[in-house]
């Protein structure tokens, strides 16, 4: 039986795994090519885990994503098609990353506003406006610094 799955797109830098959700279209893959580039350039591994679907499982009080074995190694670029990529099969996922609507993004987070829950799972949360990857860099890196893990 196959699990089910997420449409979302999950990276791994250092350690540290980050799903991205948001609407079809809204960048998350274009988010994770530029973070895994912005993450190498650091000197800090940084590979995809799953791109467009993703299969999450708690276990052990962590949430875990995995690749859906007919999508591994693969992630499509807008304008350029499916491409393969140096991926790790699965990944402990440590912040989720929600690209919304920029008009509709807080200024100032409500406390609630900073977590995510996934089955059960609080996690550290960080809003991004979608489409746009010059703003949302600074954003997950500053999350990620908070964190004590880039």
């Amino acid at each position: 039986m196959t699990q089910p799955t997420v449409h979302a797109t999950a990276v791994v830098v250092g350690e540290t795994g980050l799903l991205i959700r948001g609407a079809s279209g809204a960048g998350k893959t274009s988010l994770a090519f530029a973070l895994v580039d912005a993450a190498r350039r650091s000197g800090l591994y940084a590979a995809f885990v799953a791109d467009d679907r993703v299969a999450l499982t708690v276990l052990n009080g962590r949430l875990i994503a995995h690749c859906p074995e007919t999508i591994a190694g693969l992630a499509e670029r807008r304008g350029r098609g499916i491409e393969s990529v140096e991926y790790v099969p699965s990944a402990v996922i440590r912040l989720v990353a929600d690209l919304i609507d920029a008009g509709t993004m807080m200024r100032l987070p409500e406390a609630a506003e900073e977590e995510a829950d996934i089955d059960g799972l609080r996690l550290p949360r960080q809003a991004i406006p979608a489409r746009q990857t010059s703003v949302s860099l600074p954003l997950l890196h500053a999350a990620l610094v908070e964190m004590n893990k880039f």
